[in-house]
């Protein structure tokens, strides 16, 4: 080990933080996990940024022992910090915090036309513009002489000292890049914002080496190199990219955990205006540079939601058997769920949540949650022009029910899966070594016996019967 060296992920995500130990051969070594707090702030929420700094020096401390050359820092999308004289000067918004309803009015005069941006209008703080236009409100001068850095580069920063930026942060639903030009919107430009962001990089640059003052607090290796890090989904693409079946290929990355976002990789040049911005389509940004047609909707929140007290989760590896067999039940008594429990998101943001034979059966309701995700996620597919092949990554691609219904669902596209847990982590890896291969093979996923149109021809029924 000690002739090979290794490295670190720090990913930063909502609902978790993880910090991941790596080989240069690309073999995970050790995981630490913390769950991330909300902390209020003058009844505003923030994201806990000294809570995560701190267990992000325990945990680095606790790989001391391994010759560390690089860190690799990882992010959510939708998170803004502002740094002056060398310190953060204002703690960075929690993106499901609203805004002022005259705050979010005045904003949205400003915004340009989703046509330029491939930044659809969201609800709380989704849209990073919407942050930086409230938190100027709440203290212009501060926002005015400080440097911005979207969160992924502020932890750039926390572990180099150096301030920068790059595009999959700045391109993801932030109303601030303009994804065709490769360049800030006029928006930021109108606003003075493009003057204020840190200098803009490749996700892959090494931008320093770690702090000294952080070197010898954690006892890693003065030398090690930091990297400018990305968004978390851009790492998932990037990760999947490693397999030869997607690579540069017609292809679509499912993107699975708090949010499921659906990601095209396509030869075709797709401009925004073929996206409808109300049904929560975007465009991101790869570490590229290149546009990528997406799709999204919060469904592991919504999951959560829908199973409530249940502590078994429809991943659970046990339960896979018992949730395939509910399945049949579900579908002979036609329950299932009707979006949307996350309001203002996803394909159907307006539409009001309700259960049609809600079943009192605990894996039947797990079942059926697993078949409104499918349905969910078939629709945002059909809304980029998904086709071909698809790869559902992340947590609930262990969700037999989920991912054989999508099958199902969408019998002309090949639906893969991996046995992979830290894909996220592996992305961000490949910015070091974009020659790393993921250590599995790509699982072919079988439909489920079951014949689901007549399912989801009523599902669709439904909605347009309560709107």
């Amino acid at each position: 080990m000690a002739a090979q060296g290794a490295y670190i992920v720090v990913d930063i995500g909502k609902t978790n933080s993880k910090v991941t130990l790596w080989s240069r051969a690309g073999e995970l070594l050790d995981r630490k996990t913390r769950p991330n707090d909300t902390p209020v702030s003058e009844t505003i929420r923030r994201l806990d940024v000294d809570g995560i700094a701190e267990w992000i020096v325990q945990a680095l401390s606790g790989f001391s022992g391994h010759p560390i050359e690089a860190i690799v820092p990882v992010a959510h999308g939708a998170g803004m910090a502002a740094l002056r004289d060398g310190d953060l000067c204002i703690e960075p918004l929690d993106y499901e915090q609203s805004l002022p309803a005259d705050v979010l009015d005045a904003y949205r005069q400003q915004r340009d036309p989703f046509a330029q941006t491939g930044s659809p209008a969201l609800p709380g703080g989704l849209n990073a513009g919407a942050q930086l236009y409230w938190l100027e409100q709440l203290d212009a001068q501060a926002i005015n002489q400080a440097t911005f850095l979207p969160w992924a580069q502020y932890w750039a920063w926390f572990l180099s000292g150096r301030a920068v930026t790059e595009v999959t942060s700045l391109g993801c639903h932030s109303d601030l890049w303009n994804p065709i030009a490769g360049d800030y919107s006029r928006m930021a430009k109108r606003k003075g914002w493009d003057r204020r962001f840190a200098p803009v990089v490749q996700a892959s640059d090494g931008i320093g080496t770690i702090r000294p003052d952080l070197a010898a607090a954690t006892k890693l290796p003065a030398e090690t190199c930091v990297l400018a890090g990305l968004h978390d989904s851009n790492a998932a693409l990037l990760a999947a990219r490693g397999f030869p079946e997607i690579a540069d290929n017609e292809a679509t990355v499912l993107s699975t955990g708090t949010w499921f976002i659906a990601m095209r990789l396509t030869g075709k040049r797709l401009h925004p205006a073929d996206l409808p911005e109300e049904r929560d389509c975007l465009v991101n940004v790869d570490t590229f540079g290149r546009p990528v047609p997406s799709a999204r909707f919060m469904g592991g929140r919504e999951i959560e939601t829908l199973i409530e007290i249940d502590t078994r989760q429809i991943d659970i590896r046990p339960d896979q058997p018992a949730l395939l067999n509910a399945t049949h039940a579900v579908l002979a008594n036609g329950a299932m769920v009707l979006p949307t429990l996350a309001p203002g998101c996803g394909p159907f943001p307006a539409h009001r949540h309700r259960w049609i034979n809600r079943p009192s059966e605990w894996f039947e309701r797990r079942a059926a949650a697993s078949l409104y995700a499918a349905l969910m996620t078939d629709v945002s597919l059909e809304l980029i022009g998904s086709r071909e092949c698809l790869l559902v990554e992340g947590r609930f691609a262990e969700a037999e029910v989920f991912v054989r219904s999508l099958a199902s669902l969408r019998p002309d596209t090949r639906v893969y899966t991996a046995i992979a847990h830290n894909d996220v982590s592996f992305g961000a890896l490949r910015l070091i070594d974009p020659s790393l291969s993921p250590d599995c093979e790509l699982r072919l996923v079988e439909p489920l016996e079951f014949d689901l149109d007549r399912y989801r021809e009523r599902w669709r029924a439904e909605m347009e019967n309560c709107q």
